[in-house]
């Protein structure tokens, strides 16, 4: 994924589970979140359409409210999401805007690869918001 959005163009960052191991998280992995612009999707539809397994469409739960497309690339799930989202506070059951600035980007080699990741306290601050299981897994260990 980082080579075809790369080769697009396409500003990103990588985020959730993932980026909350890079930062030192130990919890299992259970997908790989990669936030995009929404209207570049159209850039990777061609190269990732044998791999989707949702959308690319608005995906809402308890929790989420975003544009979304999940893929299973060789058994692993990637969720590419819009960069522009809504997240549920825990605390006030109120959506909250989550807008990506990606001139904060974090380099990191990942496999080998120069990819840019949420910054930490940006990582830290929504999982604070959203305050899931996992969440506080990752809060705890991010802490340390």
């Amino acid at each position: 994924m980082v080579e075809i959005i790369g080769k697009h163009k396409i500003p990103f960052q990588i985020t959730g589970g993932l980026a909350a191991r890079i930062y030192g998280s130990s919890r299992p992995l259970a997908d790989i979140d990669i936030e995009i612009p929404k209207n570049k999707f159209k850039y990777i539809l061609e190269e990732v359409k044998d791999y989707i397994k949702f959308g690319p469409k608005i995906f809402k739960d308890d929790n989420w409210d975003l544009y979304l497309m999940t893929l299973d690339y060789a058994g692993q799930e990637i969720d590419i999401c819009d960069s522009n989202s809504k997240i549920k506070d825990y605390m006030t059951e109120k959506w909250i805007e989550n807008r990506v600035d990606f001139s904060r980007v974090v380099i990191q080699d990942i496999f080998g690869l120069r990819t840019p990741v949420v910054p930490i306290e940006d990582l830290i601050r929504y999982k604070k918001i959203l305050k899931r299981e996992v969440d506080v897994e990752d809060i705890k260990n991010l802490s340390k």
